[in-house]
């Protein structure tokens, strides 16, 4: 039944935002028909956010984009392994063009099937592309088309994948990755190491060191046993003296996982810089744009305000002709009130004269 499950949520997962809970229902009720099972599974299949739809659209109908940045977080993976600062600076150079262009491949992947990518969206899909270079189980999880959410990566810990993909058994399924290359310090290097002041070589034994000068009373109140040490004395305490400051002072050998941690601290700082260098310039583009939006609606604004004064006095005057029409027509509605009552009373006089004998 896995391998059903799969099948049909990768056709559901690759269909339009907007299409896939009809899309679902159909599905399920199909397979009821012969398997009750699967079809309660393809019911529960939840709808993804839109930022991870976009992502997956992104799978589905650009997997080379994906497929760039799975192999480019695999090589980062291995400079970082090897402790190639120069080479992570060049690879977080590359992860910024490439991030650029799967964010704009995942905008007309998302367009193509009828939904407009917001900005807010799009932060999203960087973030979560960003920690597919970062994890090589997150770079599965977008890999597969069947994202259900947003992911995100710190650098430190694993990307956390817990109900982040509809099918998770089809996680498997996916091509394996690239080996990384194993690194491991050679025995001859750590043969050639510097050798830690105060400690002899194999086979030569260091005198034993003199107590420092506040132990010196115990010698005094013990002459006995301080003569028959043979290394004691002021003699013994000067060729001593050197040697415990080159102790004291030698530097403490750093660890390849702390000189690790610190390249690839290095590399994230160099690249967030590098973001917040190319968000301040989109950030002051904006502005510039939203500056010019600024001075040309204010210009239409006072453009319609003077349209507007202007169609203010066409009213007024208007009104005043529809108010002097309405008198004149009361004027006239009763000079011919006035008319016609006297027609009637000439009617009425001609027809008593009719009337009246001679």
């Amino acid at each position: 039944m896995e391998e059903e499950l799969e099948q049909a949520a990768q056709a559901l997962y690759a269909l339009p935002f907007d299409a896939f809970i009809a899309a679902r229902t159909a599905a399920a009720k199909d397979a009821a028909a012969s398997n009750k099972p699967l079809a309660q599974a393809i019911r529960t299949l939840p709808k993804p956010s839109v930022a991870a739809w976009t992502v997956n659209m992104l799978a589905h109908h650009r997997p080379d984009a994906v497929h760039q940045l799975r192999t480019l977080g695999q090589t980062m993976q291995e400079a970082q392994a090897s402790l190639d600062a120069a080479a992570l600076r060049e690879l977080a150079k590359e992860r910024r063009k490439l991030l650029g262009a799967a964010v704009g491949e995942a905008r007309l992947a998302a367009e193509e099937q009828g939904r407009k990518v917001s900005g807010a969206v799009a932060t999203e899909v960087e973030e979560t592309l960003r920690a597919a270079t970062a994890d090589l189980a997150a770079a599965a999880a977008v890999e597969s088309g069947l994202l259900l959410r947003g992911l995100s990566a710190d650098g430190v810990d694993q990307v956390d994948l817990s109900d982040a993909v509809a099918v998770p058994s089809a996680l498997g399924k996916l091509p394996p990755p690239r080996p990384l290359t194993a690194v491991r310090e050679a025995p001859a290097a750590a043969a050639g190491a510097p050798r830690p002041a105060g400690r002899a070589p194999k086979g030569r034994r260091l005198e034993p060191a003199a107590p420092p000068p506040t132990m010196g009373r115990r010698e005094r109140t013990h002459p006995s046993k301080a003569a028959a040490r043979p290394d004691a004395g002021a003699a013994a305490l000067k060729p001593e003296k050197p040697r415990l400051q080159a102790v004291r002072s030698a530097p403490r050998p750093v660890t390849p996982s702390l000189l690790e941690k610190a390249q690839a601290a290095l590399a994230e700082a160099e690249e967030a810089a590098a973001q917040a260098a190319d968000e301040a310039a989109r950030r002051a583009e904006a502005q510039e744009e939203a500056a010019a939006a600024f001075v040309r609606l204010t210009a239409e604004v006072s453009a319609a305000r003077q349209r507007l004064r202007s169609l203010e006095v066409e009213l007024d005057a208007a009104r005043k002709e529809r108010e002097t029409a309405a008198a004149e027509a009361k004027q006239f509605a009763r000079a011919a009130e006035k008319s016609e009552r006297s027609a009637v009373l000439a009617k009425e006089r001609v027809l008593r004269l009719r009337n009246t004998p001679d």
